[in-house]
C-alpha cells in the first residue's frame, strides 16, 4: 500500500484503526485475535487496517511511520493520527481508547 493508497483510507470521518503487524511476530498473532473481538463488539464504529511491515509494497508506510516494532497500533480520523502504542493490549484497552476518541 502507498502512502497516498493510505491517506485515501484513513481520511474519512470513521475511525480507523491501524494494525502493523508481521506474520512470523508472537504477539502479533495474539493482537489478531484480539482486533477481531474488537471489530466484534464494537460493531462497524471503527475500521481496521492490517499492514504486514514485511510485505515490499508497505516498505513506504512503515518508513513514514517510522515502525522500529511490532504490533504497533495507529488510530486516525480525518487523515490525522490520533493515538500510537505498540506492544500488545487488551481489547477493553482498545475499547477505552477509540470511545475516547469517538466523543471528539
Amino acid at each position: 500500500m502507498t502512502l497516498q493508497e493510505f491517506n485515501t483510507i484513513t481520511a474519512h470521518d470513521r475511525l480507523t484503526l491501524v494494525d502493523f503487524y508481521a506474520v512470523w511476530c508472537g504477539p502479533c498473532k495474539a493482537t489478531h485475535h484480539i482486533l477481531d473481538e474488537l471489530e466484534e463488539r464494537m460493531c462497524g464504529r471503527v475500521d481496521v487496517l492490517r499492514i504486514d511491515i514485511d510485505y515490499h509494497g508497505n516498505a513506504e508506510l512503515v518508513n513514514h511511520f517510522r515502525i522500529m516494532a511490532v504490533p504497533t497500533m495507529m488510530l486516525f480520523r480525518r487523515g490525522r493520527r490520533l493515538w500510537r502504542e505498540s506492544g500488545v493490549l487488551k481489547v477493553e484497552s482498545l475499547i477505552d481508547v477509540i470511545r475516547r476518541h469517538e466523543e471528539r
